[in-house]
């Protein structure tokens, strides 16, 4: 040690970070746990451990883990959907095409905050984290009914719209898992199933069969 330098003075300084950047900080450490993990395998002390935090500073910050879990659920929702505000002047198709484009720019670029929101079964979308997840949702069907010149979706679309995106998650949590299909080609072939169960719906409700004349 440097003459007249105590341990204190050499010990490398702690980040000084502001309020909102360590809160980012720790909800981006536990949406990796999270995403990795079901929830009931991660601890506090994980996320602490994750983040460079004390077991402390995550109490003072979200008070338990449900209360962690559900803020940072709450901030992957937030991104996914500022992703997705419709850019509007194209054809239907083409803006569905675009939006499913931004999709999977955050599914790449944010995987673990992507698994963890849509991680786990129907025991895990009870109370706030099944109002997070159903809120994602039903903004998604309520732009692509948008981009479509719906205002109301009948029983028919409306089954067809939330049957889509049931198969857009489930295809984004696949490619996380696999990536042997290529991103493009993946979100071609969304839009080509898209296409395919309008076709179908048409044969059963005159006005779906009406909205695919419009959209051809």
């Amino acid at each position: 040690m440097t003459p007249g330098k105590s341990a204190e003075t050499t010990r490398p300084a702690r980040r000084r970070l502001t309020v909102d950047r360590r809160r980012e900080e720790l909800m981006a450490a536990a949406l990796e746990l999270f995403g990795a993990r079901d929830p009931e395998d991660v601890s506090i002390d994980d996320v602490a451990s994750a983040a460079g935090a004390s077991r402390a500073l995550v109490y003072h910050y979200f008070g338990g883990k449900q209360e962690l879990y559900v803020a940072a659920l709450r901030s992957a929702a937030l991104q996914l959907e500022s992703r997705l505000q419709a850019q509007g002047g194209g054809r239907a198709l083409d803006e569905l095409a675009a939006g499913l484009q931004r999709y999977f720019d955050f599914v790449e670029e944010h995987a673990a905050g992507f698994a963890a929101l849509l991680r786990g079964g129907p025991a895990n979308r009870t109370g706030e984290v099944g109002e997070i997840v159903d809120g994602v949702r039903l903004r998604l069907t309520r732009l692509v009914q948008k981009q479509m010149g719906v205002e109301e979706a009948g029983p028919a679309l409306r089954t067809t719209l939330r049957s889509w995106i049931a198969c857009v998650e489930a295809a984004g949590l696949d490619w996380l898992e696999h990536r042997d299909v290529d991103r493009p080609a993946l979100e071609r072939m969304l839009v080509d199933q898209m296409v395919a169960l309008l076709g179908v719906a048409a044969a059963h409700d005159p006005g779906v069969a009406r909205l695919v004349e419009r959209l051809a």
